[in-house]
């Protein structure tokens, strides 16, 4: 069985890339040659050969060295952007900060596309400034770390989520729920408070920039760490759809088993709202518009019912029985037919956000003593502790794996919501510096 000698800090800082193929392949030096032979396919030079016996990283590192396209830029880091709020990307290159003593680097190996991605390259909720690199479902492999940090190492597994600073102070940090600080930080398009993880634009404003890139360099406590029983491109929407939809199962104590809990909407989030409500035990009801989504949320997502909301029948004969709904519809709809669904004391908790204000049905909630409520992803630790859950479970998205110059064309399948159920850009196989 081949093995790799370790390789030194400057050898994993001249070959970062490489040495995060390695800690995939072979964490522990060892590599299976079906499994390096699968890498060097996937990865590597097509002439390369399985090696036999010990080998140095150096060599290892020969076997996955690529050319990058075009000229080597001058900057640190590669990534995609929107350079207008036409939201066409096209490749671009910037800086990162160096690390410091608090920081983690991340190889990116994988990075999820949301439909918030969508939103803000063509500015739909204003503010956005260009050029921006969107991406805040980002996995990939430690490859240095500050001098500071503790929970940390090169080769350890990690990700980013949808935020990488918050103020620490106030009283919703104080609660790791950072994701409600006036000053939190979102991982990109998000102006920086004291502009230490920010990246300079013209007119002296700073904006942190996102998971389609190289490399990101991000505090430690805002770094998560990723089960090691999970593969990398599957777990990365956890960090978004993943936690928005599991903080409001926690939150509203809509986790326990037995409890039957709706879903409406089968995307990028409500099939993960499916998968972890059958992880904590619920009962899982899909709410639909489209009878042809049937099949799938039962027999391959493993939801235990399934409604047409259109089937006027079906919605009357549910009515009254759900604990709680997760509504992850980004378009209008009848929230009124959604909270006649629920018992006495249900919550109906919004996750989608739909373009224009939906009518509250105030009789329906008068008499059901029912909850309309919403929620906004999760802080630090809540998404640390999903994390976990998954890992403990199992429980990963479905996903279309796409190299990063596919990215126009995914986001117009996205807008046509042709996607089994989220696409996630093979950063490390088609993104090299």
């Amino acid at each position: 069985m081949p093995r790799v000698k370790s390789p030194s800090q400057a050898e994993i800082s001249s070959n970062p890339r490489e040495f995060a193929l390695l800690a995939q392949a072979a964490p522990n030096g060892d590599v299976d040659p079906e499994v390096l032979s699968q890498y060097i396919k996937l990865y590597g030079q097509p002439s390369a050969s399985v090696p036999q016996g010990e080998i140095t990283f150096a060599e290892f590192a020969a076997m996955f060295s690529r050319p990058a396209g075009g000229d080597k830029p001058a900057n640190n880091c590669v990534g995609y952007a929107a350079l207008d709020k036409s939201g066409v990307l096209a490749p671009y290159s910037f800086d990162r900060r160096p690390v410091g003593p608090g920081d983690v680097r991340i190889q990116i190996t994988h990075a999820g596309i949301c439909h918030s991605d969508l939103h803000q390259v063509k500015d739909e909720w204003g503010g956005s400034v260009f050029p921006m690199v969107p991406g805040h479902e980002i996995v990939g492999i430690v490859t240095e770390v500050g001098e500071g940090v503790t929970k940390f190492k090169p080769g350890d597994r990690a990700g980013v989520g949808c935020m990488v600073d918050s103020c620490r102070t106030c009283d919703t940090c104080q609660r790791s729920e950072e994701q409600f600080c006036p000053k939190c930080v979102y991982t990109y398009n998000s102006k920086h408070h004291d502009g230490t993880l920010a990246q300079a634009r013209p007119g002296g404003l700073l904006v942190a920039e996102g998971g389609y890139s190289s490399h990101i360099v991000v505090q430690e406590s805002f770094t998560l760490r990723l089960p090691d029983n999970l593969p990398l491109d599957a777990t990365a929407p956890l960090l978004c759809a993943g936690i928005t939809v599991y903080s409001p199962m926690k939150h509203f104590g809509l986790d326990k088993p037995g409890m039957r809990l709706g879903v409406v909407g089968l995307g990028g989030l409500g099939h993960m709202a499916v998968k972890i409500g059958k992880g904590l035990g619920l009962h899982v009801t899909v709410i639909s518009t489209s009878e042809a989504k049937r099949e799938e949320a039962v027999k391959v997502l493993g939801a235990d019912e399934f409604i047409v909301s259109k089937d006027a029948e079906a919605m009357k004969a549910a009515a009254g029985s759900m604990h709680g709904i997760i509504d992850t519809v980004s378009a209008k709809h009848d929230v009124g037919a959604l909270v006649n669904l629920l018992k006495v004391d249900g919550k109906l908790v919004m996750v989608g956000v739909p373009e224009v204000p939906l009518d509250l049905p105030v009789m329906a909630i008068v008499f059901k003593r029912a909850m309309v409520s919403g929620s906004l992803i999760g802080g630090i630790k809540q998404t640390q502790e999903m994390l976990d859950f998954c890992g403990e479970k199992g429980i990963t998205a479905s996903i279309e794996k796409i190299p990063i110059d596919y990215v126009n064309t995914a986001y117009e399948r996205v807008l046509r919501s042709d996607v089994r159920y989220r696409f996630v850009i093979d950063v490390q196989g088609s993104l090299i510096l």
